[in-house]
This record gives structure tokens, sequence and C-alpha cells, in this order.
């Protein structure tokens, strides 16, 4: 039927019918396709367009189209919209709990985001529907101002669920963290460990006197009048006063001096045009993407490169008692990362979201930190996996572990992590299961109402999945690692012996 037909047709259906028009607590109802916060003929238009063009389902970019849930937007879709028109009923949308936090999010003119390259114009507002620990900011009256794009890499690409990335356009202090204008909102949509992938080792990082880790907050969102589940407002990774705090460092410096620092830099697991690429010295391509600064003069360039050459020179000698590879990474900030991700055994650690950042200074040295995306944590989980190997050890295929196996030969950084492993399972390691217990039963209702949205994903049962994964995974890694690590007092002097691998 050719569409100005059916929509003929479909206009003498309604000229007599009442017309729905409906808005509650900033969501748009089900029906309300063309984003106006009213149900009526303008949506039918709309989505006969739609059905007669041939669209898609996605479930984030049409998922307000497919009326009827079967995953394809038809001409199904078309005769509930209209019976509903008609005086027949539609099941809601799926809402969030109230039980965290809400943000709302409208992009200009209520256009998808589908792009990472390109903000986009927003109002939004914060909710902290009655929890007095957050102030509420802005009101569907009064919004403020931000823009909007997408972020992550496969996160992006491959998951339904997008992460985001905002700037707002004045700096707030949100969530209780610490002003500033940029943020992430992590979706965490592959994490099956009860939402705590990424808060378990950042938790874990700051208890053991990391200089900063990202703070999140768990809030539910609304984009666009439709509710997008359970995200984490998440500060952005960069050089500032309450982030990575060293020297900004300006885009295009030449300055001989002021090019030694600060660098904020990520290994890679994507190349990139604009990476710093180089062999490692066991053959592998080592990716290196500057965060700070990021458009980088020749001088810039060279400096990084030729610092960060001479520290895999200094990795990869035969002679495993030599220091010289200290003189280039501070040796106790990247055994205290590393135990961090052993803990959580992440065995994509090392290999891309790895962060490391150097002050200004021809003596100063590569810091490991701050951590970031653990999401590969417990991934290696089976019910008869022992957890009784390094992460660098039989990895997936995807993870290359840049110099992590070859600097665990040194005895200097096997004792480095032997003591700082004590302090770990001493001090830290007795406070976790604590706060698992409290962060799980702060999202548990969330969570649930996050999977009749996202069905696909398992944010749902998160104090069970606590407890009878993440937990059982966390506690047989500290054990086998206490058995590796555990047997040097903390004022040992013994002379550690050269192997081939920490703790043997």
């Amino acid at each position: 039927m050719k569409k100005s037909v059916y929509r003929a047709l479909v206009l003498i259906m309604l000229s007599m019918s009442w017309i729905a028009s409906y808005a509650q607590d900033g969501l748009r109802p089900r029906g309300d396709v063309n984003c106006d916060w009213e149900v009526g003929i303008a949506d039918v238009n709309v989505l006969v367009d739609a059905v007669m063009e041939g669209v898609g389902y996605h479930p984030f970019y049409t998922y307000d189209l497919d009326l009827n849930g079967d995953k394809e937007i038809n001409i199904a879709d078309i005769n509930l919209l209209v019976g509903a028109l008609l005086g027949g009923q539609l099941l809601p949308l799926p809402s969030y709990s109230g039980t965290l936090p809400v943000l709302f999010i409208n992009t200009e003119g209520h256009r998808d985001i589908v792009s990472r390259d390109e903000y986009l114009q927003a109002d939004w507002w914060l909710d902290n529907m009655g929890d007095e620990r957050y102030e509420s900011m802005g009101s569907p009256e009064q919004p403020l101002k931000m823009e909007i794009k997408g972020r992550g890499n496969s996160t992006w690409t491959n998951v339904d669920k997008k992460p985001f990335r905002l700037k707002l356009d004045k700096k707030q202090a949100m969530m209780g963290m610490p002003s500033s204008r940029h943020w992430v909102l992590l979706a965490q949509a592959l994490d099956m460990m009860g939402q705590v992938a990424d808060a378990l080792p950042f938790e874990i990082g700051r208890r053991m006197g990391m200089a900063w880790n990202p703070r999140q907050e768990p809030v539910e969102v609304v984009l666009n009048g439709q509710y997008i589940g359970l995200y984490y407002l998440a500060e952005k990774i960069r050089v500032d006063e309450d982030r990575v705090n060293i020297q900004e460092q300006q885009d295009g410096e030449t300055d001989p001096e002021r090019i030694t620092g600060g660098w904020l830099l990520e290994i890679d697991n994507y190349k990139e045009p604009d990476n710093i690429t180089f062999t490692e010295g066991n053959g592998e391509p080592f990716w290196v993407t500057p965060h700070g600064p990021e458009v980088l003069s020749e001088e810039q360039r060279d400096y990084i490169t030729s610092f960060l050459l001479r520290a895999d020179s200094a990795i990869y000698v035969g002679n495993k008692v030599s220091t010289e590879w200290e003189r280039y990474i501070d040796i106790d900030s990247l055994a205290i990362y590393y135990i961090v991700q052993e803990a959580v055994d992440n065995p994509e650690a090392f290999s891309g979201s790895c962060y490391l950042h150097k002050e200004r200074g021809e003596d100063t040295k590569l810091v490991f930190g701050p951590l970031w995306d653990c999401s590969s944590s417990f991934v290696r989980y089976k019910k008869t996996y022992p957890f009784n190997e390094f992460i660098y050890e039989n990895q997936p295929s995807y993870c290359r572990c840049r110099w992590i196996r070859e600097i665990a030969k040194f005895p200097h950084f096997q004792l480095r992590v032997r003591h700082h492993w004590k302090r770990f399972y001493e001090e830290v390691y007795p406070t976790m299961e604590a706060y698992l217990d409290a962060f799980a039963a702060r999202v548990e209702t969330a969570g649930n109402y996050d999977h009749v949205r996202w069905p696909l994903y398992q944010g749902n049962n998160t104090i069970y999945r606590l407890n009878h994964y993440t937990k059982v995974c966390f506690n047989k890694k500290v054990a086998w690692l206490q058995s590796q690590w555990g047997y040097l007092a903390e004022n040992d002097t013994v002379e550690v012996k050269n192997c081939s691998r920490v703790g043997e």
C-alpha cells in the first residue's frame, strides 16, 4: 500500500478519536515517537514514515518505535498506536526506580547521539530523588547547559547500551565530586560482576594510596524522555588540580624544559593516527596515546618517544639485577598498580586503558595510574578455574600486556611487590567485603530496573552476583597470590633470586 493512501486511511480513523496527551516525571509516554511529550496523529505520521522507509530496529535508537516489542518496526506497531488513540492501551515504557539520583538530558531537537567526534548541545538537570547526600541541580523549568557525544571503543561500536562524554557549560561539583566541566557516563553493560568491575579495583587503588583514581557515582539516566538505565557518572581522566595533578603542558610546546612534562599517556590496544608507536623489546607493537598534551609538536613527539624507547631498552636487558629501568619508571607506583590488577585478575591490564603520567623535569619518572576500564576482571572465570596464574600468563588473544611480563623478572621489583602486597593483605583486603556489600545494596534495585530496559545484559540481581561470582573469584585469586607473595616480612632484606616471574 502506498504511503499516502495508508496515511489517509489512518487520519480518517483518527479524525473522530480522542488524542492522548500526557507526560509524567520527565519520561515520555509510550507512543510519543516524535519527542513532543504527547501522543497524537503526529506520532502516527512519524511511525508510518519509519515503516515505509524500512527503518531497522535498534535497541537504543529505535526502541520507542517498537510498540509491540517484537524487535521490528512494522505495521503491527502502527496498528497498536492507532488502537491506543482510539481508546486502547499501550504498555508503559520502562521507568527508573527512583532509588538513586536521576540525570535528565534532552539533546537539541531531541537528536540521537550517533557520533564520538561531534558534540550535540543539550539541556540537563539532576534530581536527587530525596537523597540528601547529593544536591539537585537545575530543573525541568530551568535546565542547565551541556554538550554530549559518544565515547569508548568496543563499548560504543559493539554494545547497544551506549556510554557518553559530557562537557558542561561551566564547572559543576556533581554528586559530591570535585567541580569540573568534564564528565563521562559509563554504561557498564558488560559487567557480570554485580556492577563492581571498576568500583572494586578503583577502591583498592585508593586504599593503597594511589595519587588519584576517578570517582564515580551511580545514577539513573533519562535521555530525551526515555529511560536508558543505570549508569555511572565518573570523573574524566585529565590533567587537573583535582584529577591528575601535574603541571599542564600546552599543545605544540617546543621549549626544551617544558616538553619534559607534564605528560598524561595511555598505553593503548588500538592503533590511532596520532599514536606514539615503536616496537617493544619482545618484537610486539607498542602504541601510546597522548592525552595531555594531545596535539604534539615535533619536539614533544621526539622527546616522549625517546624517553619511552630508553625505558623499553632498560627493561629488556639480560641482567635482571640492573636497576637502570627504575630511572624511567616509578617502581612503587607500578608495584601498586600491578597488585590491583592481579587482585581482580584483569588479563587486559597493561594492554589498553593503561594510564601513566610524568611531571615536568629531566629527572622525573613515569608514574603508573590512574586506573581505568577494568571490565575484563575475572573474565577467565570458570567453576573449575583455580585462579592460579598471573595476569600475563595464558592471556586472551586480544591482550598484549606490555612491559609487565619482563619487569616481573627483576628481583627488586619482586621485592617491592611483596612489601606492598603485605600492606594490601593485612590492611586493605579485610575491609573490602564490607565495601562490596554496601555498594551492591545501593544499586540492587536500580540494576533490576536497568535489566527491564536492557534484558540482554546482566545488570540485575546485583547482590546475588556479588556473592556467588565476584567474591568467589576475588577470594580465590587473593589466596593464591598470598601463597606466592606472602612470605617476606616488611623489613626483610634477603636478596630475591633472579627468576622468570614474580612469585617463583
